[in-house]
């Protein structure tokens, strides 16, 4: 399994439309993607799941990999994250 830590930076956190492009960007891995945010883990391609979590300015957040790909998973939704504005 692959962990990375992201700070997210945006003064709106993970809102509408950046957990829009996290959901599709994991969809496109057949590993087990995983968000985890104050003890709270969600599947990564699920909006509703990382929506619920309500994840604002300054939160830091675990993405996990696990599975075919999941370091080339964890690159492109860093890539992802960085391309929204979410991560500098």
């Amino acid at each position: 399994m692959e962990k990375r830590q992201f700070k997210i930076t945006a003064e709106t956190g993970i809102h509408a439309r950046p957990a829009t492009f996290l959901v599709q960007t994991a969809s496109k891995f057949d590993a087990n993607i995983t968000l985890d945010y104050e003890e709270k883990t969600v599947n990564l391609k699920s909006i509703m799941g990382v929506m619920s979590l309500g994840v604002g300015q300054g939160a830091v957040v675990t993405i996990a990999a696990d599975g075919d790909n999941a370091d080339e998973a964890l690159d492109a939704i860093a890539k992802t994250m960085k391309e929204e504005g979410l991560i500098e």
